[in-house]
């Protein structure tokens, strides 16, 4: 198969042909060469490409306030700790002197609170702002108690939340004079408060379900408004392929929904990774252990496949394959997400993958992390 090293990215000039959406993807969050890969291809695609904005998988309401001081905006302009980290702030730094736009596409809050959304939208009942505060999370930290708090409300409590939420989003939709920008946080709001609600009763398919329309939706709504969009996000967002995690039914992820509404123009490049440090999905990482070793990937996997073919990082484009050479990642019908594996043919999920075969953690930022809530600087010290 022919692979293309990472350190030159000429590959991306052919890949991507007319595509409006380059989605680019990662195996777990907070990886430094992730995000240092992100920065490259961004510079190329603006520089040689004319895209005009960045697009991530963070709150879309909170990335509005991210003009302004850097650190606040690490630290409060992006969600659940995506934004902490010294790489990303020389990735901000960088766009910051150029004409592209940043989004968030995701429900905000962590996805446990529905405190950000509310903040943002006028029109806020006593009674909406009181109930979300009731329960709300402070950070990803203190999620979990979070949804145990909305779990322990009165179910008359909760349906009326549900009801006002609803009542405003409707009125504030009706609006032809409201800020494009605010109906598009109460339809999140709106997503929110339906994900909380299932993941209360302990339906994960469901909100997830609910949370990757939403973001499909939100990426649609930044298509009305900018010509080109690298997308950034993980891959069991982003594949064209359904997403599954042990145990569940499988669920229709963003990228499913992107591929129905643009056809050839999104494009996918998945990850794969070999191994290093990576996401910890213990309860550790809720007193600051974001990191874990990454072993190398069960033999037969998409990530041991890959890791086969190169020692270096590199791209593989899946549509140039032979018959043979796509029958070979086809066999590969497992691909590593975080702890687990899940089913997944990448020649339909994806039309390029970049491999990296060694992950790293990437590096607090001192100023995000004094910019940000009490119980983040607690916990992290």
């Amino acid at each position: 198969m022919r692979t293309t090293p990472l350190n030159d990215l000429s590959w991306l000039d052919e890949a991507i042909g007319d595509a409006r959406v380059v989605a680019l993807g990662e195996s777990a969050h907070y990886n430094r060469e992730t995000y240092l890969l992100r920065h490259q291809v961004l510079q190329h695609l603006v520089e040689r490409h004319g895209f005009t904005t960045y697009a991530m998988e963070t709150g879309f309401t909170e990335a509005r306030t991210l003009d302004g001081d850097l650190s606040q905006a690490l630290a409060n302009g992006l969600t659940s700790f995506t934004g902490i980290w010294t790489e990303m702030r020389a990735h901000l730094e960088w766009q910051r002197t150029t004409d592209a736009r940043f989004y968030g596409i995701d429900l905000g809050g962590a996805n446990a609170s529905l405190v950000p959304g509310l903040a943002a939208l006028p029109g806020v009942s006593d009674f909406l702002r009181d109930t979300a505060t009731a329960f709300g999370a402070e950070s990803a930290f203190s999620a979990p108690a979070a949804f145990g708090r909305y779990a322990a409300l009165d179910q008359s409590t909760k349906d009326a939340l549900t009801a006002g939420i609803a009542e405003l989003r409707a009125r504030l939709a009706s609006d032809r004079g409201a800020d494009p920008a605010v109906v598009r946080s109460a339809h999140l709001v709106a997503a929110l408060d339906l994900v909380i609600r299932a993941m209360a009763r302990g339906d994960q398919r469901e909100a997830m379900t609910v949370r990757d329309a939403a973001m499909a939706d939100t990426v649609s709504w930044i298509l009305e408004r900018e010509d080109r969009i690298l997308l950034a996000a993980h891959n069991g967002h982003l594949q064209r392929w359904p997403g599954v995690m042990p145990g569940m039914e499988a669920m229709t992820p963003l990228g499913l929904h992107l591929a129905d509404r643009l056809g050839d123009d999104y494009l996918v490049i998945g990850a794969t990774n070999g191994t290093g440090r990576t996401l910890n999905q213990s309860p550790e990482f809720f007193t600051g252990e974001f990191f874990a070793d990454l072993p190398a990937p069960e033999p037969g996997s998409l990530d041991a496949v890959m890791g086969q073919l190169s020692d270096e990082p590199f791209a593989l484009d899946l549509r140039r394959l032979t018959a043979d050479e796509a029958a070979q990642v086809r066999s590969a019908s497992r691909q590593r997400f975080g702890p687990f594996y899940t089913e997944i043919d990448a020649t339909a999920a994806y039309d390029v993958i970049v491999h990296l075969p060694h992950v790293s953690e990437a590096t607090l930022d001192a100023g995000a992390v004094d910019a940000s809530p009490a119980e983040v600087r607690k916990v992290l010290g």
